[in-house]
C-alpha cells in the first residue's frame, strides 16, 4: 500500500498520524525455516541488513509478514538516508514496522488499521534490536507535522482509521512531507538527472 500526497496535514477526526521515515521501504516475510526482506521494487535485502533479519527471524511465531521502513539513525537518533545508501551502516540498520499484514496463516489486510497496528504492537513487545514499532499518534495533524519538521524528519504519513491495507496508492494514506527534509532535496535531484 502506498501513500497519496497531499499538500497539507489533515485536521479529520479518525485519522492517526505517523513520522515518515528516510529509508527504504521493506515487507519482511517470515515464513517456517525462512525469512526475507523485500524492497518496494521486489530486490531481495534479506542479505544486506543482518539486524533486521535476526530480528525477524527471532519472533515468536511461525509466520508473519510486515510492512515498514529500514533506517539508519545518526547520533540524534534521525533517520539518514545517506547512511543506509551508501551500505556504511547495513548492520545497525532497524526495521521500523508500522503494519502486519499476515499472522501465523492469517491475512489480516482486510482488518482496519487499528486492528493491525494493535496486533503488531503485541507482537514486538519484546523483539530484539533491529525491529521497532512505529508508533503513532492520534493528535491533530499540524502540531504532529509541525513537530516532525522541527526535527528535521521527512514528514508524517496521516492514515485514516478503519482502513484495510490495499495495493497500490491509497487516499487512506496520506503523506506530507518537510519541504526543508534532506529526502525532498535528494529526490528533486534525482528527478533531474
Amino acid at each position: 500500500m502506498l501513500a497519496a500526497t497531499g499538500e497539507r496535514t489533515t485536521r479529520r477526526p479518525r485519522v492517526i498520524h505517523e513520522i515518515k521515515y528516510d529509508g527504504f521501504r521493506i515487507i519482511a516475510q517470515r515464513e517456517t525455516g525462512s525469512t526475507r526482506l523485500i524492497t518496494r521494487n521486489g530486490h531481495d535485502f534479506s542479505g544486506r541488513f543482518p539486524l533486521i533479519l535476526a530480528a525477524v527471524a527471532a519472533l515468536p511465531v511461525q509466520s508473519c509478514t510486515v510492512d515498514g521502513e529500514a533506517i539508519a539513525c545518526d547520533e540524534r537518533g534521525l533517520s539518514v538516508f545517506e547512511m543506509i545508501r551508501w551500505r556504511q551502516h547495513d548492520n545497525a540498520v532497524t526495521l521500523c514496522a508500522f503494519d502486519l499484514l499476515e499472522l501465523e496463516g492469517e491475512d489480516l489486510r482486510r482488518e482496519p488499521i487499528e486492528v493491525r497496528k494493535a496486533t503488531l504492537k503485541g507482537l514486538l513487545r519484546r523483539a530484539q534490536p533491529g525491529i521497532a514499532f512505529n508508533r503513532h499518534f492520534e493528535l491533530d495533524g499540524t502540531i504532529v507535522y509541525e513537530q516532525a519538521c522541527a526535527l528535521g524528519c521527512e514528514g508524517i504519513v496521516s492514515k485514516r482509521l478503519g482502513s484495510p491495507y490495499r495495493p497500490g496508492r491509497s487516499d487512506c494514506w496520506i503523506k506530507v512531507k518537510n519541504p526543508n527534509a534532506p529526502a525532498v532535496t535528494r529526490e528533486a535531484e534525482e528527478d533531474w538527472s
